[in-house]
């Protein structure tokens, strides 16, 4: 029987997990539309509608065009998201308003106008891109942390409220990959403050060499692609091996032990 080709609407699609996402799944010949506040730099096939996920009224629009080009969607995949490097105390609310803005709310309302055309497919999935870091607090990195985290809760809680219109949820958690993310980091204050610079310095140079170093973004695309091809989905997925013992460890480990050591290593 031949394959179905799906329809998928991908976040983040202009670098990263998301354009090797929008990439690859157009090459198996599925229906792919990417959305980023810019165009990808390389040249792209599919569809493409430019939507700043921290801005309302873009997602809004957005949701318009894409009825307009599909009658449903069977997977959305919420790649987008922002890095913030900072010690807390100097971090301004607007900063703070920024990441969780695209990092939850954006992904909350996106999935939410999505949901109608998700809810026209026989096999509708929605697979939001977590973080490792998600389950274990990064020093100077919290806001991030707590952003990954909420999408974690937010998968649980969006599977059950979406269970019986069969729609599937599921989180992925990479652990470090090696993206353009690592260079867009934002970082507003890491120069300018006495009490933190040298440790924010450390734990910065520590991060960007463990996520130049770390997977590339296909090992990423290729859970996914498992995930699109099953019929019932786990609540998380860990990439990478040594990522799975971490979590389990930080589980089964005192909590008092498992920060010491990500002290040492980031604070």
């Amino acid at each position: 029987m031949k394959k179905k080709n799906k329809v998928f609407v991908i976040t983040g699609a202009s670098s990263g997990i998301g354009k090797e996402a929008a990439n690859y799944f157009y090459s198996q010949g599925h229906k792919v539309i990417g959305l980023s506040r810019s165009y990808p730099k390389e040249e792209y096939k599919y569809d493409y509608i430019l939507c700043d996920l921290g801005k309302k009224e873009d997602i809004e629009r957005a949701a318009e065009e894409i009825a307009k080009k599909v009658d449903y969607v069977d997977v959305l995949v919420n790649c987008a998201g922002i890095g913030i490097s900072g010690a807390l105390e100097y971090t301004t609310y607007e900063e703070a308003e920024k990441i969780m803005s695209i990092n939850v709310l954006g992904q909350f309302y996106i999935s939410r106008q999505m949901i109608p055309l998700l809810r026209k497919s026989s096999d509708a999935k929605i697979i939001n891109i977590g973080s490792v870091a998600g389950e274990l607090t990064i020093p100077f990195q919290t806001f991030y942390t707590m952003s990954k985290s909420a999408i974690h809760r937010f998968t649980e809680g969006l599977r059950i409220e979406l269970k019986p219109f069969h729609i599937g949820v599921s989180t992925v958690l990479p652990g470090d990959t090696k993206t353009s993310f690592t260079d867009n980091r934002f970082q507003p204050n890491v120069v300018e403050n006495e009490l933190y610079k040298d440790r924010i310095k450390r734990s910065i140079s520590k991060m960007e060499h463990d996520e130049q170093n770390g997977m590339s973004p296909m090992s990423v695309v290729k859970v996914i692609d498992r995930l699109v091809k099953r019929k019932n989905m786990p609540i998380h997925v860990t990439v990478g091996l040594s990522y799975k013992i971490l979590i389990l460890l930080s589980r089964i480990l005192p909590k008092r032990l498992v920060y010491w050591i990500i002290t040492k290593m980031y604070g």
